[in-house]
């Protein structure tokens, strides 16, 4: 699994007017057509898992680059835009409630595209995964609301997800691509991007692979003994909810964290009681760095603290103009999206 980025945008309210949604759905479209065709399903996943391309993108529709709209409306535009059948992707999911009725979606499209039984219950295993990872793996203090699955004729696919922070009042992408998928809870971050740093608790650091060993261990081994010292010192962070699903995940008999991880009712407060105890108790490290790498969208304007992909961001930027000249529109539509383009690189 690689976690292809993280964007953080303003959080702004409101919707999309209905003329400018109609213009962009139909642009997405014709945009988007030019680039299977050219390139291919598998490489329009993988663009669009790139917070860089993404961003671009949702600027030539004629989205506010820099506001968390560009998000749920981009990918609306391109789930009315798209034809499963035609275009061999489907944009699942989306905003709220919507979200939650993605396993139903991907199996749907079991009977479109020629996927087994087993795939399909992966598929549905990745989008659970990804929300996972993102709600309660990485504690940043942003809550998702938004969960799209975009899924090619070919079984492979990419999560566009978005959590937000009232208090901050910014939205945070997450971008999921299932190329070259490894682990679910061992740093699926490839490129991620926002302008500021959170105090965040990671579990899919690297540098916490200790502690998700040592949670394993407690859970299967070591919950009676645990249970003992923390009654004794009260420790805050557990509470009868908490050890009752503790309970239930030794009974269990998780084989490593991602089981843990995926184990139902599990959430960020059984995960960070297990951190918190595995420090207290064994003295295993924590990181609590803020897995990110890039600055919002673009990089930072002079390189520093966070430097351009430039490689990719130029590669995108040329498939969207190859993409935009391609395409059937008018010349006044044409001139408008490549105007847009070059305000944004």
């Amino acid at each position: 699994m690689r976690k292809t980025g993280v964007s953080d945008l303003p959080l702004h309210g409101g919707k999309c007017p209905p003329w400018l949604f109609k213009r962009m759905k139909r642009l997405a479209g014709l945009v988007s057509e030019v680039v299977i065709y050219e390139y291919g399903t598998d490489e329009f996943l993988k663009r669009i898992a790139n917070p860089f391309f993404f961003q671009a993108f949702g600027c030539v529709l004629g989205f506010d680059w820099h506001s968390s709209g560009v998000t749920t409306t981009t990918l609306g535009a391109l789930r009315e835009s798209l034809d499963p059948e035609k275009h061999g992707l489907a944009i699942l999911g989306g905003k709220g409630s919507v979200s939650r009725k993605t396993p139903n979606e991907i199996e749907r499209m079991s009977q479109i595209f020629p996927l087994t039984e087993n795939e399909t219950d992966y598929l549905k295993y990745s989008s659970r995964m990804a929300a996972k990872v993102d709600t309660s793996a990485v504690q940043d203090s942003y809550q998702l609301y938004h969960h799209n699955f975009i899924l090619s004729e070919n079984g492979n696919w990419s999560v566009i997800q978005q959590g937000m922070n009232p208090e901050k009042k910014y939205a945070r992408r997450y971008h999921w691509l299932s190329e070259d998928v490894k682990s679910f809870v061992e740093e699926p971050h490839t490129a991620i991007c926002c302008d500021f740093r959170n105090r965040t608790l990671n579990m899919v650091s690297k540098e916490n692979k200790d502690s998700r060993k040592v949670s394993v261990n407690i859970v299967k081994d070591s919950l009676g003994e645990v249970r003992k010292y923390l009654i004794m010192g009260r420790h805050h962070w557990i509470d009868k909810r908490i050890f009752s699903k503790l309970l239930d995940l030794k009974e269990f008999q998780p084989r490593d964290y991602e089981e843990i991880l995926a184990f139902r009712g599990v959430g960020p407060k059984t995960i960070r009681a297990l951190a918190l105890t595995s420090k207290l108790i064994y003295g295993t490290e924590l990181s609590w760095k803020d897995p990110v790498k890039f600055s919002f969208a673009r990089g930072g304007k002079d390189g520093t603290p966070f430097p351009v992909e430039r490689k990719a961001y130029d590669e995108g930027n040329d498939i969207l103009r190859n993409a935009i000249e391609n395409a059937k529109m008018g010349n006044k539509e044409r001139l408008g999206a490549i105007r847009r383009l070059k305000s944004f690189v």
